[in-house]
Formats: C-alpha cells, structure tokens, sequence
C-alpha cells in the first residue's frame, strides 16, 4: 500500500515537471517566433510612415536620376510613380535652378556634409511651379564611395505666397504712410519754412545716430516718419512768435511748450507701423524728468524720442535762430556732453559726438 502511494507520488510529481517544461519549451518557441516577426513588423510599421509622409523623400545617383521616392514626392511633383521613376532633376527644373542644384550636389559630393537648400522651384507635370525648401545628404555604398544623393522636401508655395502677398501689403502701407507725411510736412512747410527745414536737418542727424547705435529697420523708420513731423504742433503756434526776432516772453514760451502735446493729439489715431504719435509726444522730454509736457524721465521715455530730443538740441544750437545768430557745433557737442546722463541718454550722445568728431557728420 505505501509502496502504490509512492509511486503515485512519484508519478504525479513526473507529470508536474512534464508540464513545466512544455510550458518552457511554449516560451521558448513563443519568443522566437516574436523575435523572428519584429524584424517584419517594424518593416511594416517604417513602411507605413515612410508612405505617409506629408515631406517628399527621394533618392537620386550621381547622375541625377531619380531611383527611390515616396508617395509624397509623387504628390507634390504631379507625376505618376512610374513616370516619375528614372527622371533626371534638369527634366523638371529651370535651366538655372538646375545650374544652382549642380554646384550645390558638387558641394555635397566633395565635403560630405548635408546641405540645407531653400527657395527649390520645380515645375509640375500640370505646368504649376512649386517652391520647396530641401536638405540633401551624400549616399556611400558599404565601401564608403559616394553612389548617389538623398533628401527630404517640403512643398512651401502657399506660404511663401503668404509672406509675398505680405510683404506687398506692408509695402502698400509704407507708401500710405509717407504720403501721410508728406502732406503734413507740405503743410508745415507752408505755414513755417524755418520749422520745415528744422524737421529734416533734425531727421537726418536722429538717423544716422540710430544707425551708429545699430538699431534696427524699424527703429530707423519710426524715427525718420517722426522726426520729418516732430514739431507739426507748431502749427497751432501764431507765427508772429515763431519768428519772434527778441526771446520769448514767459507766456508765450508756455505757448511753444504745448506743441508736442498738440501735436500727439493730431497724430494719435493714425495707425502708423511705429509709435510715432507717442515719439512726437515726448521728444521735449529729459532723461532726469525736467522736459515737458509729461515730466517723465529715464526709460519712460521712448529710445526714439530720446534720440530726437539730441538731434533736435543739436540742430537748434547749431543754425541761427529768429532771436540769435548760429552758435555752431562745437557749442552744441559741449552742451550734450555736460549734461550726459542728466538731461540726455549716455549711448545717444557718444553716438552723437562721434559722427561728428569721428565719421565727419555735418548739417547741409
């Protein structure tokens, strides 16, 4: 009886282990059936996301004829993938986009290194010209020598129609806007030559000062649309004190303090590309807060105004005044330097001085 018991023992313990190692032996075969379908799976899975790329990707030989592409070529190209197979680039690009492509691929073949290509026109199978933005990289064999040319484009026609149609319309505004000025400036002009050939002395001084400091485009822009109508409050001031031959009296130089403000007001609700209402505005202000008509001071103030404010002392103790002959410029560099930092901005006088002293700068 003990001796049945045993081997039934025995036998169940057989089959147990019997089990397990066809239980092993399922995952042993399950793993390498895994390991033998990734390889073909991830095939599968490059494959789909190479064919829905939004970017065309191709492959061409030294030669320049198309060997491998993606449906998205296909699709920006206009041609069929068996019409595509085998073109040379000079079959569907300008004479000289295919000069340009040349020198860039030589490039290429000679550095090694991948090239980023902008501004690519292609022509479609329908006529329509595209523009792409490229980069291209060198193909080698499994010996290292060079066997073709590889890349990765992107069709960007309608933005670049985008930033052109853009571009004109910001063109179309500039010229609005100098129109705007120039008709004040004519009606300045008339009202106060002396006034109107100030504004353009004082504009060209303020340019070149902002060119100097580096500023940029814009910057220079909004200061040359100020400065040309800094003073068009003026034409609210009666002329018989514009051109006063004596100082002016303390009411009446209360009376020339309002022009900034007056002229803010006329400006203010004209959409110019900078704040030029604002330069105009301030334009009398100092850096320590003793200008008018706001009493700000240091960086409250615009850069741009800060840079008027310069040109515009400068230009007025340099030419003759209805009251007092010229005092020339060494007298004005004298005056900015003294009170640097206090009524004027450091970087704007050192520009200041040094076209003068440095870059021959003189008033016409």
């Amino acid at each position: 009886m003990g001796e049945r018991k045993q081997t039934k023992r025995q036998l169940t313990e057989k089959i147990k282990s019997l089990y397990s190692r066809i239980a092993e032996l399922e995952k042993v075969d399950a793993e390498r059936t895994e390991v033998e379908e990734t390889p073909k799976e991830n095939l599968n899975r490059y494959k789909r996301i190479f064919e829905n790329m939004e970017e065309a990707y191709f492959e061409i030989d030294l030669a320049g004829n198309l060997t491998f592409f993606n449906d998205a070529s296909c699709s920006i190209m206009g041609y069929p993938a068996d019409e595509l197979m085998g073109m040379n680039n000079r079959q569907y690009v300008s004479p000289e986009t295919a000069k340009r492509m040349f020198q860039i691929f030589s490039k290429i073949y000679q550095t090694g290194i991948s090239e980023k290509i902008l501004n690519h026109e292609v022509v479609r199978k329908d006529g329509d010209v595209r523009i792409l933005e490229m980069s291209a990289s060198l193909i080698r064999n499994s010996s290292g020598a060079p066997i073709g040319f590889r890349g990765l484009a992107r069709d960007v026609t309608e933005r670049k129609r985008a930033e052109e149609s853009l571009s004109q319309s910001l063109e179309k505004l500039r010229k609005a806007t100098g129109s705007i000025i120039d008709v004040i400036v004519m009606a300045v002009e008339t009202r106060d030559p002396y006034t109107a050939g100030h504004q353009k002395r004082v504009t060209k001084l303020a340019r070149s000062i902002a060119a100097e400091m580096r500023l940029s485009t814009d910057h220079m822009d909004g200061i040359r649309m100020a400065g040309q109508i800094h003073d068009l409050g003026k034409i609210s001031i009666p002329a018989e004190i514009l051109s006063k031959p004596r100082r002016l009296s303390d009411v009446e130089y209360s009376l020339v303090k309002t022009h900034p403000e007056i002229g803010y007001r006329i400006l203010k609700d004209i959409a110019f590309p900078r704040p030029v209402a604002l330069m105009v505005y301030q334009h009398h202000e100092r850096m320590n807060g003793s200008g008018y008509p706001q009493g700000i001071k240091g960086e409250e103030i615009l850069l741009e105004a800060r840079i008027l404010a310069v040109a515009d002392v400068v230009e007025a103790i340099c030419t003759h005044r209805p009251y007092r002959p010229a005092w020339g410029i060494d007298k004005a560099l004298k005056e900015i330097f003294q009170y640097k930092g206090l009524l004027y901005d450091p970087e704007v006088v050192d520009a200041c001085i040094k076209l003068f002293r440095e870059k021959g700068f003189r008033f016409e």
